[in-house]
């Protein structure tokens, strides 16, 4: 029994769940200490500082992470020391380009009345610094699938925030500022501690080559402009809302949005260990294999997903009360939960979609769909604003561009293998029941 638990730990999906899991947990405890202890206005400007840092820190991730495990994944030594080697150098330029970028822009901060965005052309430079070693090697640990290693590196970047920021609570020096500062030094011991450890396979620098770079940038191209788009929907909305309904009403927003952190734990976990299989599928020329994959994943992630739903529906001012407090009970939170809970239901299908056209080599078609779905949202934001006059009118129209993206890719899959979209559901639940009976009958034999 022993051995039997030891072996299930071990194992990469749970291992990757429960580093998503962790960190996610640990990022709600984060934001709960955060929202109860800042006025709603200083806890609205630190989530559009964190916004717009996670939209350009989304530049240099989206041009790196997915053609980093493409090429580097199941490669040999000296494949693997080439692709870190030169995605190393890029990592560098793009960081250096950001930062060179915002060394003119301090001079102007002293002339923007947003404190929000002040504070990020204050700190942004340092913080994209700090956190490249960390990125790095979060790459690197994906690419070989070392999920044990990623749970430390996550445990030491959220944990060491925690204890900082409830460490501020204690002493009663917690701020706006001080929370920045607490952010910083954390992302500075994570990249300490890999580069330590020698996970970042920064030693690998010398081994790169202009062929090595030249791969990864001519995928990277595409895969950067659909993780870039995707991430300016999150962002468009702390943008709209903190100009429009002001950072008060931003907190409230996203407050309901955060707890949407019970979703992404497996979307992740799920995205991180499937992406792998499905790779291996289209390496073998196996179209059939390679949507089947697709359909269990999104399937059952789905069916995973409807009990979930109906609990979090009907405790939603339970968890916001849980989270941010009671100053958060009468408010638009509540409600803001409940529809993206709802239009939850479409993610899986969308992520595995969008997963499969860029294991297919078909980057292009998600970096076209997201610049779509892009100008839809602004389009229904604006409009949605118009007609409620407040948070609603986001949190309803986010399912328009949900839509379009499921829609688009489905249509695109169906070019390179023809399938049913109910198939998706029908196979996902066909797997869920098969992969119970099979505890089951484990646990009866252990038993």
């Amino acid at each position: 029994m022993r051995q039997k638990v030891i072996t299930a730990i071990q194992n990469k999906h749970f291992l990757s769940l429960a580093g998503n899991g962790i960190m996610s947990f640990l990022g709600m405890i984060t934001a709960a200490v955060i929202y109860r202890y800042l006025p709603l206005a200083e806890a609205g400007k630190w989530i559009f500082f964190t916004s717009t840092l996670v939209l350009v820190d989304t530049f240099r991730s989206g041009f790196i992470t997915t053609a980093f495990i493409k090429f580097y994944a199941g490669a040999p030594d000296e494949r693997t020391a080439e692709i870190a080697g030169s995605t190393w150098f890029i990592g560098i330029v793009i960081t250096l380009v950001f930062i060179l970028i915002n060394i003119p822009l301090l001079l102007f901060t002293n002339h923007i009345k947003d404190e929000g965005f002040s504070l990020f052309l204050n700190w942004f430079g340092l913080a994209y610094i700090c956190s490249l070693p960390a990125f790095m090697t979060t790459c690197v640990l994906q690419g070989e699938q070392r999920f044990d290693r990623m749970l430390y590196v996550r445990a030491i970047n959220q944990g060491g925030f925690i204890t900082f920021v409830v460490g501020l609570v204690i002493a009663h020096k917690l701020s706006l500022h001080t929370v920045l500062y607490a952010y910083l030094t954390a992302n500075f011991i994570t990249s300490a501690y890999t580069l330590i450890r020698g996970w970042s396979r920064i030693t690998s620098f010398n081994k790169r080559s202009r062929l090595g770079i030249l791969e990864m940038y001519n995928f990277g191209k595409y895969s950067v402009g659909t993780t870039l788009s995707s991430n300016m929907f999150g962002t468009s909305d702390t943008y709209i809302i903190n100009f429009m309904l002001g950072p008060a009403a931003l907190a409230v927003y996203n407050l309901g949005q955060s707890l949407m952190q019970l979703v992404e734990i497996p979307l992740r976990s799920f995205a991180a260990t499937g992406m792998p299989m499905l790779s291996a599928a289209f390496n073998k020329d196996n179209r059939d294999e390679v949507i089947y994959t697709m359909k269990k994943f999104a399937g059952m992630l789905t069916v995973i997903l409807v009990p979930a739903v109906i609990v979090a529906v009907l405790m939603a001012n339970f968890a916001i009360a849980l989270i941010g407090g009671g100053k958060y009970v009468h408010t638009e939170a509540a409600n803001v939960f409940r529809l993206f809970m709802t239009f939850a239901l479409l993610y899986p299908a969308d992520r595995f979609f969008a997963l499969t056209l860029d294991v297919i080599h078909r980057p292009q078609v998600n970096f076209y769909k997201v610049l779509v779905m892009l100008a839809a949202n602004i389009t229904f934001d604006f409009i949605g604003i118009y007609i409620f006059g407040n948070v609603y009118g986001i949190a309803i129209t986010t399912v328009v561009p949900t839509l379009i993206a499921v829609s688009i890719g489905f249509w695109a899959l169906n070019k390179y293998q023809k399938f049913s979209f109910l198939d998706v559901y029908a196979v996902g639940w066909k797997e869920t029941k098969n992969l119970i009976t099979f505890a089951l009958k484990k646990n009866n034999k252990a038993l």
